[in-house]
């Protein structure tokens, strides 16, 4: 039996709440939000089939669960713990069927990018990236086209009251300031 060790914290999305392990559980990030795109992860196959459930993000250390309106994380946040726990604990696999093919995320090929491209997904990668993981979300540089940045956010960022103030106040005012020729970030949210 494997020894697990789980906290739970909550993020600015007050619909998430984001679970670390003592752990790693995945090299990349994979998001489901309905259960007919969880048919290669049976944890969140499982998570989704709940009716208090309706999003389920996985990265390094950390799950962030996205709750329906009607579910209270004061109630919910100890069982999804225990589950969690449960799972991992009786040697369950995220991915039983070997390596999972990780969905195509829109991202650029550093071999396909030119130079500003490069420089923004640095700057994301640097500045940007460890203070979304942090809140249980994830960021990824899209395009840059016109002056214009396009980001995808998911996790806990997806849906987020505050993500909107953060992605101008924050990851623009950041990029403006580091390059000249951006002019606006937008998101695009998946």
């Amino acid at each position: 039996m494997k020894a697990v060790s789980i906290y739970a914290e909550s993020t600015p999305n007050p619909a998430t709440l984001r679970f670390v392990f003592n752990f790693s559980l995945l090299s990349d990030e994979v998001e489901y939000t309905n259960i007919n795109t969880a048919t290669d992860c049976p944890l969140a196959e499982e998570l989704l089939t709940r009716s208090d459930i309706k999003g389920v993000f996985i990265s390094s250390n950390f799950i962030t669960l996205t709750k329906t309106e009607d579910a209270d994380w004061f109630e919910l946040m100890p069982i999804m713990r225990e589950f969690l726990k449960e799972w991992f604990s009786s040697g369950k696999e995220l991915f039983p069927n070997g390596p999972m093919k990780l969905r195509e995320e829109v991202r650029a090929s550093e071999k396909d990018a030119n130079p500003a491209d490069l420089k923004i997904m640095e700057l994301l990668e640097e500045y940007i990236k460890p203070a979304v993981e942090g809140d249980g979300g994830s960021i990824k540089f899209k395009s840059f086209e016109d002056g214009v940045v396009t980001v995808v956010l998911k996790g806990s960022c997806s849906g987020c009251p505050s993500a909107s103030m953060t992605l101008k106040s924050g990851i623009e005012n950041l990029l403006t300031r580091m390059m000249p020729e951006v002019t606006e970030v937008v998101a695009e949210e998946q």
